[in-house]
Formats: structure tokens, C-alpha cells, sequence
């Protein structure tokens, strides 16, 4: 039995247009993260193949497969939830919206909305190649950070925890926007799903000692 496999969507390949077109969220959700899924399973059968016959030189290899694959599986498992409709979705996290919490924590973290916006578009829009522009909640300081994930993985502090990802693979937006990354990022504000964001803030905030750092 597979021990990964993938989610549905939350909604009809039509709900995040005009913003995304139906096109790009089938091929995207259909065959690029169905392949992601197929490939975390894959390469834990090949480890457990390795283990069986103490085939050891194919380790270094197989778990960088594995962390790529499956980071680009939680990754696309969230970005999915992250988003909602236009008329449902974007904006400012506000109080008013049961979101205050979240609202409270980037402005603490950031210094303002406006400039948490600037430094997570500037980090998506900037990856060079194919990567992806993260919030994520970090536990030993208690705070929000900026990640800029290169593929699905490198370049990220151990331990934090994502909550809103932008996807800045050429495949989530090149059809649609051909080579401007920047304005497809843009554009993504349109359909951040707060009330999700927020839960998955909440969650990860309510987690304590998840570093156990010292005795």
C-alpha cells in the first residue's frame, strides 16, 4: 500500500480564475503533484529494496529523492489549501475576519502587512530557477519568517513550520504568464486563503517544545 497519496482539491479546477486558469490547476494538481506522490513512494520502496540487500551506494542518492519528493508533496498539499476564491480570498488578514491573531503576528514579525507583502513576494519572485516563497512559523524565537525554498527543499531552517507558500515553479504559472514570475506572484494575493493561513499559525504556534534544543 502507498504511504503518501494525493489529496483532492478543495475546489473545481475553475475556482481560482481568473487569477489561475482551470488549465494550469489540473495539469498542475493531475500530473506534477500526482508525480511527486508516485516518486516519495517509489523511493521508499528503493531504500527499503537497499536495506534489504545492504545495497548502501545507492543511499546518498535515493535520499535526496526523498526529500524532494515528499517536501514537494507537503509543499503542494498546503499550497492547495492556501488558496480560495477571489471573492472569498486576498486582501489583509484582519481582526474583523477572526483573523486578528495571525494579523498581530505578522505585524510583530515584520513591522506591517505592507512590508511582510514586499520581502514574501520579493523572495518568490527572486528564486532563480524553480523554487518557492514560504511563511512559515519558526519555534525557538515563537515568530514568523520568510523562507526562500530552492526546488521543494534547500535553503530552509530546520524545524520551522509553513503555513502560506507561493509556488514559483515555471510549472504553476507559465502558461498562463509565460516568463513573468513577478506578476504571477502578484497576482497570488488575489486568492491567499486567511482563514486556512490562520489555522495552520495557530496550530503550529500551540506546539510547544518541538526543538528540544537542551535538556
Amino acid at each position: 500500500m502507498p504511504v503518501y497519496t494525493l489529496p483532492d482539491l478543495p475546489y473545481d479546477y475553475s475556482a481560482l480564475a481568473p487569477v489561475i486558469s482551470p488549465e494550469i490547476i489540473e495539469l498542475h494538481h493531475d500530473k506534477h503533484h500526482a508525480a511527486y506522490v508516485k516518486g516519495a513512494n517509489d523511493t521508499l520502496e528503493q531504500l527499503a529494496e537497499a536495506r534489504d540487500k545492504e545495497a548502501w551506494g545507492s543511499v546518498n542518492g535515493l535520499e535526496k529523492n526523498l526529500a524532494f519528493h515528499l517536501s514537494g508533496h507537503i509543499l503542494h498539499s498546503i499550497y492547495w489549501q492556501n488558496m480560495t476564491g477571489p471573492k472569498e480570498g486576498g486582501g489583509e488578514p484582519l481582526a474583523q475576519d477572526g483573523v486578528g491573531e495571525l494579523a498581530d503576528a505578522i505585524t510583530e514579525s515584520f513591522g506591517s502587512f505592507a512590508g511582510f507583502k514586499a520581502q514574501l513576494s520579493k523572495a518568490a519572485a527572486t528564486t532563480q530557477g524553480s523554487g518557492w516563497g514560504v511563511l512559515a512559523y519558526e519555534p525557538l524565537s515563537g515568530r514568523l519568517i520568510v523562507e526562500q525554498v530552492y526546488d521543494h527543499q534547500g535553503n530552509v531552517g530546520q524545524g520551522a513550520t509553513p503555513i502560506l507558500v507561493f509556488d514559483a515553479w515555471e510549472h504553476a504559472f507559465y502558461l498562463q504568464y509565460r516568463n513573468q514570475k513577478a506578476d504571477f506572484v502578484e497576482a497570488m494575493w488575489q486568492v491567499v486563503n486567511w482563514q486556512d493561513v490562520a489555522r495552520r499559525h495557530a496550530a503550529a504556534a500551540s506546539r510547544t517544545d518541538v526543538l528540544l534544543l537542551a535538556p
